[in-house]
């Protein structure tokens, strides 16, 4: 495979390709789409799928499997193309056959590439650390929450409900006078002030009492998942059967035993020092980490192409995605269960993509400024985190990981760590 032409586009980041296959890489790629093809084509004289492949091209034509077969070499002409141009190809905008014989082939491609940036004053970044000091207040606070979490609910009979109160209920909906499918529910457990029903109906049971009868008014969203109910006004009938308030454990020796392997409350307090400790810690050295990102983004000068965009947001969607089906759910049903399409699941990881592109692209042209290089060492050394970390062998990790991505990823933390011990931590 060979790079015949390299021309840089009118458009930024755009170059056209003209690459060349040789013909012992087009005749592999030839046979291996026959003996993928044969097993479906039917030849007089043979049985199904033994049909020999110079038959084939004599009543088809030679070229019957050439586009298979040049389909099969692009990526990797594309690739070594791209690496003797010294680009990185981030999207394929065409793709086109010039030539073909046994000769091998010749194709032309326009493609996006990775831009040139450009990043000056990186070094010595001023950020402000997060106080880590904890406070009787913050370990106040903390056993709240524990008691937050082990509350119960009692029925309460001698008030009206209210926010924060757990009310049980029927309901019925109704557009125009006509009851609407998915608006009914028969004791339904419903948190006051949780947000989970449409804006206006819980803050409308609020202040009556059990035993009650009565009506609310609410406007449906825009965006609401049923289309046929969107910006619609209804009418919920509602029976208040039972409320439920929180009620919270007190503080004092024999909670602390419940809710921990402490004996009394100063022990479990010395104890939630620590813990909260440590977790100022992180979160003080997690936010100097963000501002620097954030520095370094603002500093990063050039024109990102929209492609790099699109490539991380769908890299994160299949990341996700993946995570779905080991929790037994698949995309579509959770798309429906929350009421999105593709493009609003796009709209929710856009803005991350945004930013780990410009930073990562931050972090490569430091890296390319700074001259840094990584040693077989450093590859060894993160091979063996890796296979730690997997419980994987070694060789296992090296096979399934590239060395070329490995070392960019390795430069691209080392040049992190560059600008981190030059930053001024005040």
């Amino acid at each position: 495979m060979a790079l015949k032409e390299c021309t840089k586009k009118e458009d930024a980041n755009t170059y056209e390709l003209v690459v060349s296959v040789d013909g012992d890489v087009f005749e592999k790629a030839i046979e291996a789409v026959y003996k993928k093809q044969v097993k479906k084509i039917n030849v007089q004289g043979f049985r199904k799928g033994k049909a020999p492949r110079r038959i084939i091209e004599k009543m088809y034509g030679a070229e019957v499997f050439y586009d298979d077969a040049m389909q099969d070499c692009y990526p990797d002409a594309l690739y070594d193309a791209a690496k003797e141009a010294g680009v990185k190809i981030v999207a394929v905008d065409t793709l086109e056959a010039i030539e073909a014989g046994k000769e091998g082939f010749t194709f032309k491609a326009t493609v996006i590439v990775e831009p040139t940036m450009e990043i000056e004053n990186y070094k010595g970044i001023e950020v402000e650390k997060k106080s880590t000091e904890v406070t009787d207040e913050l370990i106040d606070k903390e056993i709240q929450q524990v008691r937050e979490r082990n509350s119960r609910l009692v029925t309460v009979t001698d008030r009206p409900a209210e926010t924060g109160d757990t009310v049980v209920i029927d309901f019925e909906g109704f557009v125009d006078g006509e009851a609407f499918d998915g608006g009914k529910a028969e004791g339904f457990n419903l948190a006051l002030g949780s947000g989970n029903f449409i804006p206006g109906f819980e803050d409308q049971i609020v202040g009556h009492s059990t035993g009650e009868e009565f009506s609310i008014n609410v406007k449906f969203p825009e965006s609401y998942q049923a289309e046929e109910l969107q910006g619609q006004d209804a009418e919920f009938k509602i029976v208040l059967h039972e409320i439920k308030a929180k009620e919270l454990p007190e503080v004092d020796d024999e909670f602390v035993q419940d809710v921990s392997d402490k004996e009394t409350l100063d022990e479990y307090k010395e104890e939630l020092k620590e813990t909260v400790g440590k977790r100022l810690i992180d979160e003080a050295e997690k936010d100097v980490d963000d501002q620097i990102s954030d520095k370094l983004m603002e500093l990063l000068e050039g024109e990102i192409p929209e492609a790099m965009y699109e490539n991380q947001t769908n890299d994160m969607i299949r990341d996700f995605e993946m995570r779905l089906r080991s929790q037994g759910m698949d995309m579509k049903t959770y798309m429906q269960y929350m009421g999105m399409d593709v493009n609003a699941l796009k709209g929710v990881y856009r803005e991350d993509a945004e930013k780990r592109v410009k930073l990562r692209l931050a972090l490569e042209t430091i890296a390319k400024k700074e001259n840094i290089e990584v040693t077989e060492a450093d590859l060894e050394e993160e091979y063996a985190k890796m296979a730690e970390a997997y419980k994987m062998d070694a060789e296992k990790v090296k096979a399934a990981v590239p060395a070329d991505s490995l070392t960019e990823d390795i430069k691209v933390q080392k040049a992190l760590d560059l600008v981190k011990n030059s930053a001024v931590i005040k």
